[in-house]
């Protein structure tokens, strides 16, 4: 019995790990957008076109500017490069 109880202590263990990560990934997302979202406005370029840029839909690009969904760090460089900026991602 005291197998199966560190199993499942571990497994809570790791949902919760996965939940902080979540928690911590999101305020990171939002800067990420609000980046890009400054930057399409400087540009006045519109969701429509920036879609069209990526070859994507509109609604890929919601997806993107949203901080909810994941999004792949190869998409956000795409993006990024269209509206002239780079991803940079450092590790402290």
């Amino acid at each position: 019995m005291r197998k199966r109880y560190v199993e499942v202590a571990f497994d809570t263990h790791l949902k919760e790990v996965v939940v902080c990560n979540a928690a911590q990934a999101r305020p990171i997302k939002e800067v990420v957008i609000c980046q890009l979202t400054e930057a399409m406005q400087k540009q006045s370029l519109s969701k429509a076109r920036l879609a069209t840029m990526l070859k994507t839909s509109r609604s890929q690009v919601d997806r993107l500017l949203d901080p909810t969904h994941d999004v792949t760090l190869s998409t956000l460089q795409r993006a990024a490069a269209l509206v002239g900026l780079q991803v940079q991602i450092e590790l402290v």
